[in-house]
């Protein structure tokens, strides 16, 4: 079971909001909408998939990762490097 699964519905709830407003984004620019109009709505739906991600991770790190630090040794470091690694493609993009 993933840290996430306890809200599973809650995530794939805000994933369908931010899919409609990706489809809404779409339609501005086949409709000609003013750039800065777009441009806010893609900041938008940008924030609101790194609200998703900073979710996930949370649920990760105290879940999965703390899981792995209880249990030790290699298995515990795999863990912190990936999340590590996860956190530095987070703060790339």
């Amino acid at each position: 079971m993933h840290g996430y699964t306890a809200d599973k519905d809650a995530y794939l709830k805000r994933l369908r909001r931010i899919e409609g407003q990706v489809r809404g984004l779409q339609r501005m620019v086949e409709n000609d909408e003013y750039c800065i109009d777009v441009l806010t709505q893609i900041s938008a739906a940008t924030k609101a998939l790194q609200a998703v991600s900073l979710g996930l991770l949370d649920e990760h790190l105290k879940h999965c990762v703390a899981e792995a630090v209880a249990e030790g040794g290699e298995v515990a470091e795999e863990k912190i490097a990936e999340a590590s690694a996860a956190i530095t493609r987070l703060v790339r993009s």
